[in-house]
């Protein structure tokens, strides 16, 4: 088996007996004599070396005959951060998978969007993580189905088809396999709340820690769009397109994890808005690794000594971010907003928000190919731009979604008019995710270098950069914050 970073069998010994969260998700601790999985951070009393065995993944345990422990729940931890840092076939599929793709496509479905063949889909995932899709979709099916269970007042039937199971049957089956708890005992287990709200389920969405809520809520915020997003009562709040229909997230921070409040059209979507959450915060990334490594060059350690755990902000909608960061080139933040919001009133699909606040999905690339280029407030030359990408993306030619090869987006971008380097790794680092985008002729961040008696010209910076690869993203995020004031997003 590939075991991947951290599966090394000395290494995952130490983690287990210092109970060192930092590894939660990378690996998971199987008991040969108990049968029962944990996370590193378990904390029981760990097992004797000779009676431990590691998997790379939950579903890999649950194959193999191990039940999830009720006291750590390691189902509950963070994701592995080698989904969102790669671009291989493997990261790609996952971050498909938690996208929900197996349950709504299946697996052909699922190869079909890789562009690989079932088998050459099932045999990588299966020599990586030591399961194949169907096994990791069904364990994410598990989760969400304990989760609602957990939060929900919703009759079994339903929860069993809102978390993707095809039959009751398979629901119980699974949830008893899992758990080696009745959904109806893992529900008496769960602290008491009320009924709540029809389509509202709150749960906390962990991190790993240091996490820096300003880097984050401060950018989201500041660039929130009128009828999308805004920021209330110490939350973050947008709408959320999903496949089954709509939702609204609330996300809030806190010392330990992000309360979310997710209100949707379709429990069906549940595990997507989870997973488009995750993705939207970076919660799944590694700071420690990124922070250790940005730490070696003398400019950046101050920066990161300064306020570690800085993450990438980055969309629930690559299609969105990608219309936004054109609608944002040579302008303002409060003009980018101001053309968002007016595209948002006259062709964003209205909805109820019962908050009030929030009144509309931003608009389809479908719909925004539809709209009159002459009634477009803009310079000719961007409009040009503007309804070049949105006909992309609405005919298929230009995917930027979790399954894009990001080599592949960045050159077919870069064919289009109006796409410089700028625009192009904006949308690499915030809608495709990568990691290492660099923007080298941004302003900010020429301000920064100069402050810092960095190589000012883009050639230089880039240059300098390379001993930042593969977190040049993280190094931007730094950089930038050398611009702005810090404020406090936590609670008093």
């Amino acid at each position: 088996m590939r075991t991947g970073m951290h599966i090394d069998r000395e290494h995952c010994v130490r983690a287990v007996r210092s109970k060192d969260a930092r590894f939660d998700g990378w690996f998971f601790t199987a008991v040969l004599t108990t049968r029962i999985y944990c996370r590193p951070s378990c904390p029981v009393v760990p097992p004797k070396p000779e009676n431990m065995t590691f998997y790379p993944s939950a579903a890999a345990c649950q194959q193999a005959g191990f039940r999830a422990c009720k006291r750590c729940r390691p189902d509950t931890s963070p994701g592995s951060p080698e989904w969102n840092a790669r671009a291989d076939l493997v990261a790609r599929a996952m971050r498909l998978i938690a996208d929900g793709v197996v349950d709504r496509e299946g697996v052909p479905g699922l190869a079909a969007r890789l562009g690989y063949s079932t088998r050459q889909v099932e045999r990588q995932l299966l020599a990586e993580l030591g399961a194949g899709p169907l096994a990791l979709a069904r364990a994410q099916r598990a989760q969400t189905a304990r989760l609602l269970v957990e939060t929900t007042a919703l009759p079994m039937a339903e929860i069993a088809f809102a978390a993707g199971f095809a039959s009751i049957r398979a629901f119980n089956d699974t949830v008893r396999e899992v758990f080696a708890l009745s959904p109806s005992e893992l529900r008496a287990r769960a602290p008491k709340s009320g009924a709540g709200t029809p389509g509202v389920v709150s749960l906390r969405l962990p991190f790993r820690a240091p996490l820096n809520p300003s880097n984050l809520f401060g950018h989201l915020a500041a660039t929130a769009v009128p009828g999308v997003e805004e920021w209330r009562d110490g939350a973050y709040r947008r709408t959320l397109r999903l496949p089954y229909g709509h939702g609204i997230a609330a996300l809030a921070p806190r010392p330990d994890h992000i309360a979310c409040r997710l209100t949707l059209s379709d429990l069906r979507d549940l595990t997507v808005a989870i997973s488009r959450c995750r993705r939207l915060l970076d919660l799944d990334a590694d700071p420690v690794a990124v922070d250790g490594h940005l730490r070696t060059d003398p400019a950046l350690a101050p920066l990161v000594d300064r306020a570690p755990g800085r993450r990438v902000p980055r969309t629930v909608d690559e299609a969105e971010f990608a219309v936004r960061a054109v609608l944002g080139q040579q302008v303002s933040t409060a003009a980018a907003r101001t053309h968002a919001a007016r595209l948002v009133s006259a062709h964003g699909k209205p909805l109820d928000d019962p908050e009030g606040g929030l009144t509309h999905l931003f608009p389809s690339p479908e719909a925004l190919a539809a709209v009159d280029p002459e009634t477009l407030a803009m310079p000719r030359t961007r409009r040009t731009t503007f309804t070049t990408l949105v006909r992309e993306l609405a005919d298929g030619g230009l995917h930027l979604g979790v399954e894009a090869d990001w080599a592949q987006a960045r050159a077919r971008l870069l064919a289009l008019p109006g796409f410089g380097p700028w625009t192009v790794d904006v949308i690499a680092m915030r809608a495709l995710g990568d990691p290492d985008a660099f923007l080298p002729t941004d302003l900010g961040i020429r301000r920064a270098a100069k402050e810092l008696g960095l190589p000012a010209t883009p050639a230089a910076l880039t240059a300098r950069a390379e001993s930042w690869r593969p977190w040049r993203s993280y190094a931007v995020q730094y950089l930038w914050a050398t611009d702005s004031h810090p404020i406090n997003f936590l609670p008093a």
